[in-house]
């Protein structure tokens, strides 16, 4: 089992595109062995203590295998969209770890 965080910076104004990737990017998630566990929009006055820019969405993302997280980001109907992705995403940080016991 493979675990994804991910930090996402919307460009202002684009909130609306952002959203319309993700109507095709998250079901996707589910053809290849994952899941999102945790969808996160946090506010201003939810954060104790920041060292960085607040993202606008913080997304938990499981996937079985790493083979079948590369597959996901392989798959050809969520490429047709990344375009908005591009439009709409100012940067992102993406953390890849595993589960401690």
């Amino acid at each position: 089992m493979i675990y994804i965080t991910q930090l996402v910076y919307v460009i202002e104004g684009k909130e609306e595109v952002f959203h319309q990737f993700e109507e095709i990017a998250i079901p996707s998630i589910l053809k290849y062995n994952g899941r999102l566990t945790l969808r996160i929009r946090p506010k201003e006055n939810s954060v104790i203590e920041n060292n960085i820019e607040v993202p606008y969405e913080i997304h938990l993302v499981e996937f079985d295998t790493q083979e079948d997280f590369d597959n996901f980001k392989k798959d050809e109907e969520r490429k047709k969209f990344l375009h908005l992705k591009e439009e709409s995403i100012k940067s992102s940080i993406m953390i890849q770890g595993i589960k401690l016991n």
